[in-house]
């Protein structure tokens, strides 16, 4: 039986027939046009990718002090980029270490090992600073020994390097040297920070020697001198405004950097970002930096905190210094940049470290409920718990921050078990005056999943973090055992965004939320590699 044919097909095949050239055109067309990649320019990767962490960048801050602005800085990232303002790292109590190592490796302190710039080393129990390696030395006059074997992940300048089979360049330039190395991963050209005690820019033989621009920038001599200078508003108008309650007419501040805390305070100053693109513009017009097709990556590290642990009420003014000094800053990066490479040849993200610094105040002046937590005691209470159970024996072996350290050789020499201890010892912890939750390492490995418990998740690592995490009362305080220093708890949520740049991209904002560890899988799309190697998130866009 014939097949019936439908009666809008008559003549189809002779039509196609005719449009067949036409079609053929369109599909040699497409073939020859390259694939647009995300945020780029015809096809094209960028040929900088520039990542850019500031220390401290809160957006209450970035949007209140908009009035002292420049065009080219700020308002042009947020009027040109692409703009994500809800913003959070997959971490619980980020510090710069940490979380300038997921942003590097797209991943949490649970696959990356970086929980904070120190941690307690369970082999010798004493306090490890996060990128300390005797194995290396200083090289640009530090003394600091320095490595990113911390750092147990690829990051996305690792990738480039070993896609590029080591033709990219790549530099990281930052204030503090955990910054700088943990920005930089551990295949970059060089990583450089401002030395603590000598003032000039250092680095480690980890990456080689010192960069010639780093070593020029040394001859200047514009930080080791820095006690003949004086910090002052940079403009008059900066001198009278005030965002803050405790505003009101105040005298201009001005600051000399004397004794050996100098170079320590200068970096919590605003004049360091100035000598943050300093050098950053020696490294970008004296290297090989997007001067040719290969993709480049220069990791920058700026300050937006308190100067030298001051808070808003004492140092408002400094504060909005700081943060009109950082646009002028980013202004003349990104001209540089535009100069060197042309701006839609570059690639630009900027985003913050996620936490403030922590000044400690009299609550209980305003009758706002307050305590001193100690950790020592509570170590050795937790102790005498034990032993009534379990036997004489010292089960805690030590404690650091907030978090307590068992004995696992003696409590495996003693057969006891561990999943019980540990279930004890939370019951009992969480009856203590100025403790909101206890996590223990089995509930946080083993336990169910839920959205309050991911991020003590994410900036947990067994090699490296307690037994058992206490979380200590909002409003109160703590000491930990290591000195007598009181450590102020504030859970208050601190915005900051994720802004995109260049690149040929399409200004936009986005309020959906979001995490700092979508940065390099990104990055890596735009640049056509492969995403960190523990880095599981999906690009942005």
């Amino acid at each position: 039986m014939a097949r019936k044919r439908h009666p809008q097909s008559a003549g189809s095949a002779d039509f196609y027939i005719k449009l067949l050239p036409t079609l053929l055109t369109m599909m040699s067309v497409l073939a020859a046009s390259p694939v647009r990649a995300a945020g780029t320019p015809g096809g094209a990767v960028p040929k900088i990718v520039v990542n850019i962490l500031v220390d401290q960048l809160r957006s209450d801050y970035l949007e209140a002090f908009m009035p002292l602005y420049g065009n080219d800085g700020f308002k042009r990232l947020l009027r040109d980029g692409v703009v994500y303002t809800n913003v959070d790292h997959p971490l619980a109590h980020p510090d710069i270490a940490s979380a300038a190592a997921t942003i590097a490796s797209g991943t949490a302190p649970s696959s990356h090992g970086v929980v904070g710039r120190m941690w307690l080393d369970r082999e010798t129990l004493r306090p490890t600073f996060c990128v300390d390696d005797t194995q290396y030395t200083g090289t640009g006059g530090t003394t600091d020994q320095s490595s990113a074997r911390c750092l147990s992940v690829s990051t996305i300048s690792d990738e480039l390097k070993a896609a590029g089979e080591d033709k990219p360049i790549v530099f990281a330039i930052a204030p503090s040297r955990e910054a700088a190395i943990l920005t930089a991963g551990h295949a970059a050209n060089a990583a450089v920070w401002i030395d603590d005690k000598t003032g000039k820019w250092s680095s480690t033989n980890y990456y080689g020697a010192l960069p010639a621009w780093a070593a020029v920038r040394n001859t200047l001599g514009t930080i080791s001198d820095i006690d003949k200078t004086e910090w002052r508003p940079c403009s008059e108008l900066v001198g009278n405004f005030s965002y803050f309650l405790s505003g009101g007419v105040k005298k201009p501040f001005a600051h000399k950097f004397k004794g050996e805390s100098r170079f320590a305070d200068y970096k919590t100053s605003a004049l360091v970002n100035e000598e943050i693109n300093a050098a950053a513009k020696s490294c970008i017009n004296s290297t090989m930096i997007g001067a040719d097709p290969v993709t480049d990556y220069l990791a920058i590290t700026y300050y937006a905190g308190q100067y030298a642990g001051q808070n808003e009420s004492a140092s408002p003014m400094e504060l909005q210094d700081t943060y009109v000094r950082l646009d002028q800053a980013l202004a003349e990066l990104i001209a540089t940049l535009d100069l060197k490479a042309g701006i839609d040849n570059v690639l630009l993200v900027l985003t913050s470290s996620g936490y403030a610094t922590e000044t400690t105040t009299d609550l209980s002046r305003y009758r706002i409920p307050t305590g001193t937590f100690d950790m020592k005691r509570t170590a050795a209470l937790l102790n005498m718990y034990l032993v009534a159970i379990y036997g004489q024996g010292q089960f805690v072996e030590a404690c650091y921050g907030t978090q307590i350290y068992l004995d696992h050789k003696l409590i495996e020499k003693g057969q006891f078990n561990l999943a019980e201890m540990l279930e004890r010892s939370q019951d009992f912890l969480m009856q203590l005056e100025g403790v909101k939750d206890v996590y223990t390492s089995r509930r946080l490995l083993q336990g169910a999943w839920t959205p309050g418990i991911s991020k003590i998740r994410g900036g947990y690592n067994p090699r490296v973090s307690g037994d058992i995490l206490i979380e200590v009362a909002p409003g109160w305080q703590y000491t930990d055992g290591q000195n007598s220093k009181k450590n102020p708890v504030r859970e208050s949520y601190i915005p900051y965004p994720i802004i995109f740049f260049g690149g040929g991209l399409q200004a936009s904002t986005f309020d959906t939320a979001v995490t700092t560890d979508r940065i390099a899988p990104t990055l890596s799309k735009a640049m056509r590699i492969r995403a960190p190697n523990a880095c599981s998130s999906a690009p942005l866009f």
